[in-house]
């Protein structure tokens, strides 16, 4: 075991320092809550759009050489929890954060499946906690900052992202080494929040199934799930967004600004949903007030 480990670790480290882009697994050793797979259940790649994932993996995007400055953002794409949109969501996502320092690594999450999971309810959030989980244990090798590791999430990967951000106390991969999976900060990009009266249905029923119970609506309303511990938030969303209520950013936001967490929130009055990095509808650009304010919380500093 410690033989694999080992070259395991050598594995990352070379792909890491040597090539950008090329994926890393999340669970080298067995994908957890899986079944064997229907020989019909391949990744299909359209473009933008990935579905059909049944192995994880973290992408990284690396910093200009010289220009990194330990901190680190993994993405998490949007898609309704049936696809992932890789470029418009991810990639771009990524070299935007390049720009400014920070190492970026876009997640390749499972879909929940019935297909290829026992538990599909659980599948991506173990995919959230192990990508953090993954980037933490590495973090001195891959020349990162352990306290410096934030994440974003567009959409339904919004709703993943805040879900990791305040599920991270209740652990659904293993954890031997005691690595917190705790983000140190968040970032949700017209995020699905609640799976109450505002919820995206589609991203409900694809986590859910089509009858889900009171319970588990609740659980996953993650404006309900904040608390003192919750990571700093950076919110944006368009009130024009007839996709993702604003609604869900907004109630979010209170429940934040109710346990006195650190968060900053920005309505657009138009663009719609899925933009991405650009709102084609605004002179403003997001990505400069997220640089504003990871920069005000010390998270650009080398």
């Amino acid at each position: 075991m410690k033989i694999i480990l080992c070259a395991l670790t050598l594995i990352t480290t070379a792909i890491f320092a040597h090539a950008q882009e090329k994926p890393i697994p999340l669970y080298p050793n067995g994908v957890p809550n899986s079944k064997p797979a229907p020989a019909s259940y391949i990744e299909k790649h359209d473009k933008d759009w990935i579905t059909f994932v049944s192995i994880p993996t973290i992408i990284p995007y690396l910093p200009a050489k010289g220009t990194a400055n330990g901190t680190a953002v993994l993405i998490f794409p949007g898609g309704s929890y049936s696809g992932l949109s890789m470029e418009n969501e991810g990639a771009s996502i990524a070299k935007a954060f390049n720009t400014i320092g920070i190492t970026a690594f876009v997640v390749k999450y499972r879909l929940p499946s019935d297909e290829i999971m026992v538990d599909k309810t659980i599948g991506p959030l173990q995919d959230a906690q192990q990508a953090v989980l993954l980037v933490r244990k590495h973090a001195a090798e891959w020349g990162l900052k352990s306290d410096k590791i934030g994440i974003i999430g567009f959409s339904a990967g919004g709703h993943l992202a805040s879900t990791e951000g305040t599920h991270f106390d209740n652990l659904v991969v293993e954890d031997k080494d005691n690595i917190s999976v705790r983000p140190d900060f968040m970032m949700l990009l017209y995020p699905v929040i609640s799976f109450g009266p505002m919820a995206h249905a589609g991203s409900r029923e694809n986590l859910l199934g089509k009858n889900p119970t009171a319970a588990q609506l609740k659980l996953y309303s993650n404006e309900k799930q904040v608390t003192a511990t919750t990571p700093p938030t950076f919110l944006v969303h368009a009130e024009d967004d007839n996709v993702v209520p604003v609604q869900n950013s907004l109630m979010f936001y209170d429940a934040l600004l109710n346990s006195k967490v650190k968060a900053e929130m920005h309505i657009f009055e138009a663009g719609g949903h899925g933009f991405g990095l650009n709102n084609s509808k605004s002179k403003d650009k997001w990505f400069d007030w997220c640089k504003n304010w990871l920069d005000e919380n010390g998270f650009l500093a080398p």
